[in-house]
């Protein structure tokens, strides 16, 4: 794609970086065939292709943007399906980030839009904030129906129906390798999780000390700032992006890492990221070096030896989540790990398509979230499974209310079944599953 920026815009280090994205992209329209709102909506302004356009405009004319380039990129779900299927390399994730951060910037959203967005930034990467807000919600889900903003009314039928117990795990501490220790690894506890499912942290844990892993829970370490970056408030996903940063540096220099564990997909990804993130800033080669050693917990359980489990009689339908497949390009180990530990393993059709969580967009574009997910609970249903598998705690929030099939992430069903307790959230649904405890 031909861009003409100035010499003068080009020294702004986001223009350069968009550029360069930008002169990358040869109008082919792979994208569209994989892209989830261009499926629903039909489009070509909702595809990455017809996005691509209008960034271009607005950023190569220095304009003001307008209410339709917002919209169109509102609806963007950053599934990054587009950078899977797109044969040109066009790192469309960059130049969406750049596009909300401008937008963010320059332009004057309703009153109610700015007042729903700052809300949510200023409660959702905050467990304590969130679990409070999650209690309200759970009070005033009975009454949904009264809502007249469909907006708030999303937000009150993704309440949980239980709010779990704070975990005492998610507390700064070490917990130690049972037996030799094979690594040192930190775990990345996050934010929302803490509040919507405090058994992934745990069984994380579980898990990675039986396998032979010392795991570190650093000081000061918390929310990965995906949430706020993808609504293109820069400085508040930096700064605690920056903490983050920080804790994990200090690990290293201390104790060492091995690796840095996140058990969130979406998190990984914007972890992963960082590196690129701070290029500019002055934390640019330590958050290099925590992007180096960033690893999704299924990539570390393929380095360990999780032993090879008899056939459990339970059929998983793993549901890939686009962060993980998409943005960090792991799309084999979470079914290699499950086949390995005995579970029948199958795979929904167009598991490559969103199910239409993807942070907060659930919240903000319920609407279309909402045919994703019915779509998305379709397919998975149709593989007629006893539980439903996932790697990413907003997949399993979105899923969860569209279906009774029990939703669990996969690191709970390998912690079963190398020794730990049945997953809550199978003893709560009543499925009918075998007893693994104790049997590896």
């Amino acid at each position: 794609m031909k861009t003409e920026f100035t010499e003068t815009q080009l020294k702004d280090p986001a223009i350069a970086r968009s550029n360069e994205i930008l002169r990358a992209c040869v109008h082919c329209g792979f994208c569209t065939a994989t892209c989830p709102t261009y499926q629903v909506l039909g489009d070509e302004l909702d595809s990455p292709r017809g996005r691509i356009y209008l960034i271009k405009d607005m950023l190569e004319n220095d304009r003001q943007p307008d209410e339709k380039t917002v919209k169109h990129i509102d609806r963007c779900l950053s599934c990054l399906a587009c950078m899977t299927t797109c044969p040109s390399g066009v790192h469309y994730m960059h130049l969406v980030d750049h596009a909300r951060e401008y937008i963010e910037e320059r332009y004057q959203r309703p009153l109610h839009e700015r007042a729903l967005r700052w809300t949510l930034a200023q409660i959702l990467p905050y467990p304590t904030r969130f679990r409070l807000a999650l209690l309200g919600a759970k009070l005033g889900r009975p009454f949904a129906f009264l809502m007249p903003d469909a907006r708030l009314k999303a937000m009150l039928e993704m309440a949980p129906k239980r709010i779990p117990p704070v975990s005492r795990n998610d507390d700064p501490q070490t917990f130690p390798a049972q037996g030799e220790r094979r690594k040192r690894v930190a775990l990345m506890t996050g934010c929302a999780q803490k509040a919507l499912n405090t058994d992934i942290n745990d069984a994380t844990i579980r898990l990675l000390t039986r396998l032979g892993c010392e795991v570190v829970v650093a000081e000061g370490a918390g929310c990965c700032g995906a949430l706020t970056h993808h609504m293109g408030k820069t400085k508040d996903s930096h700064a605690t992006a920056a903490k983050n940063i920080r804790a994990w540096a200090k690990e290293m220099d201390g104790d060492g890492l091995d690796a840095i564990v996140i058990n969130t997909s979406g998190c990984g990804t914007t972890v992963k990221d960082y590196g690129h993130m701070f290029r500019q800033e002055a934390l640019a080669d330590d958050a290099a070096r925590v992007s180096d050693i960033a690893m999704d917990v299924s990539e570390l359980l393929m380095t360990l030896d999780l032993p090879e489990g008899d056939d459990k009689g339970v059929n998983v339908a793993y549901h890939a989540a686009c962060s993980l497949q998409h943005g960090q390009k792991i799309k084999t180990y979470p079914k290699d790990l499950l086949k390995r530990a005995g579970f029948a393993v199958s795979e929904p059709a167009d598991s490559h398509l969103c199910c239409g969580s993807a942070g907060t967009y659930n919240l903000m574009q319920p609407a279309i979230s909402k045919q994703l997910k019915d779509r998305k609970v379709r397919t998975l249903e149709a593989k007629s499974p006893d539980i439903i598998a996932a790697g990413n705690i907003g997949c399993m929030m979105q899923i969860g209310t569209g279906t009774k099939v029990p939703v669990v992430h996969t690191v709970e069903l390998l912690d079963w079944a190398t020794g730990g307790p049945t997953p809550p959230a199978l003893t709560e649904s009543g499925t009918p599953v075998p007893n693994l405890r104790g049997t590896p």
